[in-house]
């Protein structure tokens, strides 16, 4: 994949190349907040929504942004 290219310049804010393990952790939250809930009570039916137990901002990437790619040109390789 020599020639591989982005089509489109977008890159994430920062320089962390995954949010893998926050994502994982996130989701661990989320299901062990549900299970709870259910155990106490198998018939409920307001549980936790994934932005009251976790915050994407505090993951390890800000979100993402346009640049140029003429002034960036290693940014638009794979």
């Amino acid at each position: 994949m020599a020639r591989s290219r982005r089509k489109t310049p977008i890159s994430s804010y920062t320089t962390s190349e995954s949010e893998k393990a926050d994502k994982a952790e996130a989701h661990r939250r989320i299901r062990r907040e549900v299970g709870e809930v259910l155990h106490k009570d198998p018939g409920a039916e307001l549980l936790p929504h994934e932005r009251e137990l976790s915050d994407p901002w505090d993951m390890g990437k800000d979100g993402k942004g346009r640049f140029d790619p003429v002034a960036f040109p290693k940014l638009m390789r794979k």
